[in-house]
Parts: C-alpha cells; sequence; structure tokens
C-alpha cells in the first residue's frame, strides 16, 4: 500500500543498498581471490 501512497522510497533505498553491499563482496572476493592464488594471473 505504501507504493501506491508514493512512498516508494522505503523499498528503493534497501535496495540499492544490498546492490551496493553484494557489488562490494563480489570485488572484495575477486581481490582476495587474486591475492592467494598467484597462478590466475590474468
Amino acid at each position: 500500500n505504501y507504493l501506491m501512497a508514493g512512498l516508494y522510497w522505503i523499498s528503493v533505498f534497501p535496495g540499492l543498498l544490498l546492490l551496493v553491499a553484494i557489488f562490494s563482496l563480489n570485488v572484495v572476493g575477486d581481490r582476495l581471490r587474486d591475492v592467494l592464488n598467484p597462478r590466475l594471473q590474468r
């Protein structure tokens, strides 16, 4: 119901925060893999 009332930001900001968190964890994981496994040089 809050989406109809113009309160879309209640669901947009948590969604954006989730996207940023997932993207940053993905980047950190890639960097850790590169550091810990030197055989996978790109």
